[in-house]
């Protein structure tokens, strides 16, 4: 299992992932810390881990339309290409929670 160390907030997390991920964690982890970065200009800085659960949440609520939208987008009766969008969206989701839950516990 690889390790990478991210930055969030300019704070430094070393976050373990699957061998061949850290590029991915990587990219993950600068869309966290843009919508951080965001979050704390609008609120200023309000603690890391108050900005961490804004940033979450966000970007679940920026999921849940992504997902309504595939959902409207493909009706009712979904072909096997739209069941693979939502099974990438799943699985995005996923990844997300378990990114939020392992920074969560760094703290």
């Amino acid at each position: 299992m690889a390790q990478v160390d991210i930055t969030v907030n300019n704070q430094n997390f070393l976050i373990a992932c699957e061998d061949g991920q850290e590029d991915r964690l990587l990219d993950l982890s600068k869309i966290v810390d843009d919508k951080v970065g965001e979050l704390a200009a609008q609120v200023g800085q309000v603690g890391q881990t108050r900005l961490l659960v804004m940033a979450a949440l966000v970007i679940a609520d920026e999921l849940v339309d992504l997902r309504e939208n595939v959902k409207l987008t493909t009706g009712q009766n979904s072909d096997d290409k739209s069941e693979s969008a939502v099974a990438c969206i799943d699985e995005l989701s996923r990844r997300i929670e378990k990114i939020a839950d392992l920074a969560t516990q760094a703290l």
